[in-house]
């Protein structure tokens, strides 16, 4: 759900001396797909905020690290693009640019079953799993044959561009749904309570003693 985060890149000039690394080409690659997204996504039937939204895709070579399969963290900016979709295709997106909402990751939870390798093609499944009384949670999947190859789940918090959290009555109000009848699963709630940290304002010192 969550859309993706501002890449610190832009389209590289040539200048003396410089060198064009790989994580410059990435970062472009990644920027100009998500920029395809937004433009594709506004072209696709409309999609109800519960419903799963699926997109598919094929996996590019900038996706690989060394040992040829779809990199880890690649994964990570890829479920950008599903959720921008699931938003865009359900007038959230749009209704969160007018009131100068935004969305962030709070946390994520990644299990890599199988790899997925050049060229293959595969399917992005997005889908809103529910509330609690702070964040939204949504279940994202890579499936290719029918067959789950990675899975994820991440709790993502709105805040506002003129300062302040926006809270799940608001998210629900927008999103035109009762958030208290999308309660998440015991073990998400788990989750989610085990693997918090301190608020941002707050002290915390990494100390491995």
């Amino acid at each position: 759900m969550v859309p993706p985060r501002p890449y610190d890149c832009g389209v590289p000039t040539v200048n003396a001396g410089m060198r064009l690394t790989f994580t410059t080409v990435a970062e472009v690659n990644m920027l100009l797909r998500t920029l395809l997204m937004m433009i594709t996504s506004r072209r696709k039937p409309k999609k109800d905020f519960r419903e799963v939204g699926r997109v598919t895709m094929h996996v590019m070579p900038n996706d690989l690290d060394l040992l040829g399969h779809v990199n880890n963290g690649i994964y990570l900016s890829l479920m950008d693009l599903g959720r921008m979709d699931m938003m865009i295709r359900s007038g959230r997106w749009q209704q969160l640019s007018r009131l100068g909402w935004y969305p962030v990751a709070a946390s994520v939870s990644v299990t890599y079953r199988r790899s997925l390798r050049l060229w293959e093609k595969y399917v992005l499944e997005t889908k809103v799993i529910g509330f609690d009384d702070r964040a939204m949670y949504v279940e994202q999947r890579f499936v290719r044959d029918n067959e789950v190859y990675v899975a994820a789940v991440m709790r993502a918090r709105f805040l506002k561009k003129s300062g302040g959290t926006v809270t799940v009555a608001e998210m629900g109000q927008l999103a035109g749904i009762d958030p208290t009848t999308m309660p998440i699963p015991d073990w998400i709630a788990t989750w989610a309570k085990d693997a918090a940290l301190p608020p941002a304002k707050a002290s915390y010192a990494s100390d491995w003693s």
